[in-house]
């Protein structure tokens, strides 16, 4: 039995109980389960876990809740402007609904406020530590995890504990994906990734080069063309730029009307181009570049005001950069502009700097792990990934349902093990399975999934172990 505080914590007084294969004394936590990260996806599997009567210690590394909605946060990727891409209905978590009196899509402080009623309605702070961050998770005897935590910054002594499970909920878009160009080290101008971007006043009066083709790229761009004193917008390829609104309804609800009547993805694919052409007309008259691909094949942008800022001439589509001299940009094409700030809105990669690659089959060690239902790793039953997902839709729903598949999961292991050995198996013979149309390969799409595809496997998995 270990040793702990009214609010199941441990208590750093404990004598510890065992011992790690290195020797360091480790404080034995029981049946408890730990949750790395605070945000959207930690938040759930708290509520999850706990309502499936699990102890929990969550470690946040931040001081308050929120992850990449927090924008007081270090590594939070977020900026003034920022608004939900997805709707309020499909992003909200399914058993806490947003009021009915915010917009379609609440801006990022309505967001926060979100999850701070979230916490406080399912009593989730008390089972946090804040300021708190895994430099270590570790297997240990009997399908147990050693994680040590430590104060945020590298203050104050580490401390080990055993855990029962871990759920991995780090997030995936705080470490920057920085491209590699000839010369750049040369250039005598401002560089900055997205991550960096808070406020247009950064941008006011200079002569700004956004790259990168995202959601992120293209609002930056926007914000430029309103700010700048000129922008150009860098892309490698064309793309397919959604309105926001279609048939006077948000975007992501028509096109869910469409995947509940189970239209096949040609037919979508055809009603979707059929939309573009009424609303937008043909991009490469703006001089932007042919889409090389089909819809759905790449992750969605959502941008109602893009081609608007294109069409009136404050934005500058350009191809790919080719290389950069000292005081200027030389294009794909040949051509060269002189920015004087570059932003590059290249996305981020996913880093669990706390565990070793080979626990989650990443043998590249490049953070793509080989999972099941994007959450699941072989070997490793008392292991998950919560929010692992780049959805067509918003997450929220996607990691509430991942967690309390989890939660289900640590159940049938102490109750129905022959169950939680059948879905082992599964894991172990259906890891690396997608759930999306066929998309093109890149980072950016490792974790793409369609979430109703998605849904449905979790759906299924639920069943199976539930044996319906």
């Amino acid at each position: 039995m270990s040793t702990s505080t009214d609010h199941g914590r441990p208590d750093p007084e404990a004598t510890p109980s065992a011992l790690s294969r290195d020797g360091r004394p480790v404080s034995d936590r029981g049946d408890t389960v730990c949750v790395i990260g605070a945000g959207a996806s930690g938040l759930t599997a708290i509520k999850n876990l706990r309502e499936h009567g699990f102890g929990v210690d969550c470690y946040e590394r931040e001081t308050g809740i929120g992850g990449a909605w927090n924008w007081r946060h270090d590594r939070s990727p977020v900026y003034a402007s920022t608004h939900l891409i997805s709707s309020k209905p499909f992003t909200q978590f399914p058993d806490f609904p947003m009021p009915d009196s915010w917009p379609d899509y609440p801006h990022h402080s309505q967001l926060l406020s979100y999850f701070e009623r979230y916490a406080d309605h399912f009593d989730l702070r008390s089972h946090i530590w804040f300021g708190t961050e895994v430099i270590r998770v570790e297997p240990a005897a009997g399908e147990r995890w050693d994680v040590t935590t430590r104060s945020t910054g590298g203050y104050g002594p580490e401390r080990t504990s055993q855990y029962a499970a871990v759920v991995v909920a780090n997030g995936h878009n705080w470490s920057p994906k920085l491209p590699r160009y000839e010369g750049l080290e040369q250039f005598r101008g401002e560089i900055m990734h997205a991550s960096s971007y808070k406020d247009p006043a950064q941008l006011r009066g200079k002569r700004v080069l956004v790259v990168g083709a995202g959601n992120t790229g293209c609002d930056i761009a926007v914000e430029a063309a309103q700010q700048a004193s000129r922008c150009w917008h860098s892309t490698r390829r064309g793309y397919w730029y959604a309105p926001k609104y279609v048939l006077g309804r948000p975007a992501d609800q028509v096109n869910d009307a469409l995947l509940a009547l189970r239209v096949p993805l040609r037919v979508r694919q055809w009603l979707y181009h059929w939309t573009l052409r009424l609303t937008v007309g043909n991009l490469t008259r703006f001089g932007l570049p042919r889409p090389d691909h089909r819809v759905y094949e790449t992750h969605p942008i959502a941008n109602s005001q893009l081609v608007y800022y294109v069409g009136h001439g404050a934005i500058g589509p350009v191809p790919d950069v080719a290389r950069f001299h000292p005081y200027a940009v030389e294009l794909t094409d040949g051509r060269e502009i002189d920015p004087e700030l570059v932003i590059f809105a290249t996305g981020y990669l996913p880093r669990f700097e706390f565990l070793d690659a080979s626990v989650f089959g990443d043998s590249a060690g490049v953070g793509r792990p080989t999972l099941w239902l994007n959450a699941f790793t072989p070997g490793h039953p008392t292991l998950a990934v919560a929010g692992l997902v780049q959805p067509d839709s918003g997450l929220f729903t996607l990691s509430h349902w991942q967690t309390v598949l989890f939660a289900r999961l640590l159940q049938a292991r102490r109750d129905r093990p022959e169950r939680a050995a059948a879905f082992a198996q599964r894991v172990r013979d259906r890891a690396g399975e997608r759930y999306s149309a066929q998309v093109k390969e890149s980072s950016r799409h490792w974790f793409e999934v369609g979430h109703a595809d998605y849904l449905r496997a979790v759906q299924r998995a639920l069943h199976d172990l539930e044996g319906k």
